[in-house]
């Protein structure tokens, strides 16, 4: 885990104007109130969560110092910066560590990037993340990583103008428990649960599909062999983490390739929502596969809510998840910065 600095705890600065690390004691409410306020028309129901959390921690006083060394929100929000107009805060920028296998690089992420709508357009953002890049700079990182909505333009030429660069645009989809589903689609493949001595031929899938130079298999989800070969170690790891994860697969019909995968995380839970991740080969024709798998995905989950995060540039998906009945809930670029 991250150390933190003394100074996120520290008296508050008697700075009324300019950039300044953040202060949690003085700090959170504020940042709150401006996160939810810069974020409104996007916040899911994490970031709310977030919001709420955030303000009750603002009420610990002096033991927010030691909940800090356990609550990864508050340790990101201490390590970035605010910006101050006469004494109010206005602008926000967080930095959270990545926390990725350290064979990836020291990798950290910049969220929350907020700047009051009174006070946009006066370079106070820019401030913000070149002060956050010197910082990460100077602390060894080896790469940025952030999430911008794809319709925010002046984000978007922010971002460009420091230094990031597109890896991949991802839609995040969403189906209701609410829908029921149609008859499922007919189709002539085997539908099948992956077996443990197949996960070097799935890597090899994943690998062709969304390599980590595209943002890997989503966000925060980097492409690592360990999570298609896991070891005896990592797999008791995972049975104790309650994180349950089903891998269906259509195999070739020589059964030597893995033509498409499904991942469902958390279906064997039972808290009604269940995450998918689908991915084929982009040397194939993947629409039978994608429609085969979605079809059933809908099928056996008809009365869960699906969620799926997938690379809006994947018309053909895109086109099989709409006519299932799924929406379009956000558009967000995937970038990075490499130091």
């Amino acid at each position: 885990m991250t150390r933190l600095s003394l100074g996120a705890f520290s008296a508050a600065p008697t700075i009324t104007d300019g950039l300044r690390p953040v202060n949690l004691q003085s700090d959170l409410r504020p940042l709150a109130d401006l996160i939810e306020l810069a974020f409104a028309d996007s916040m899911d129901s994490a970031g709310r969560s977030a919001i709420r959390e955030m303000r009750y921690l603002s009420h610990m006083g002096a033991a927010l110092r030691l909940l800090t060394r356990l609550n990864s929100l508050a340790e990101g929000i201490s390590l970035g910066y605010v910006y101050l107009v006469a004494g109010e805060l206005v602008g926000n920028v967080s930095i959270y560590p990545a926390n990725f296998p350290r064979e990836l690089g020291e990798t950290w992420l910049l969220a929350n990037v907020a700047v009051h709508p009174r006070h946009q357009r006066r370079g106070i953002a820019q401030k913000l993340v070149a002060s956050s890049l010197d910082t990460l700079r100077a602390r060894g990182a080896a790469t940025v990583i952030l999430q911008a909505d794809c319709a925010n333009e002046a984000a978007l030429r922010l971002y460009e103008a420091t230094g990031f660069r597109y890896e991949r645009a991802w839609t995040h989809w969403r189906r209701s428990s609410r829908m029921r589903a149609s008859a499922p689609t007919p189709h002539d493949f085997h539908i099948t649960r992956l077996r443990r001595k197949e996960g070097a031929a799935e890597f090899a899938l994943a690998e062709a599909a969304r390599p980590n130079s595209r943002g890997g298999l989503g966000w925060l989800k980097p492409l690592r062999k360990a999570d298609f070969c896991p070891s005896p170690w990592q797999q008791a790891r995972k049975w104790l983490s309650m994180n349950s994860l089903e891998k269906l697969i259509i195999r070739s019909a020589d059964e030597r390739d893995i033509l498409a995968s499904c991942w469902l995380e958390n279906a064997a839970i039972g808290f009604g929502r269940v995450q998918a991740r689908l991915f084929s080969s982009p040397a194939k024709d993947h629409r039978a596969y994608a429609e085969a798998l979605i079809s059933n995905l809908v099928s056996r989950y008809d009365r869960a809510t699906i969620l799926v995060e997938h690379p809006r540039d994947d018309d053909v998906v895109s086109e099989l998840l709409r006519q299932q009945q799924f929406k379009a809930r956000r558009e967000l670029w995937h970038m990075r910065l490499d130091f």
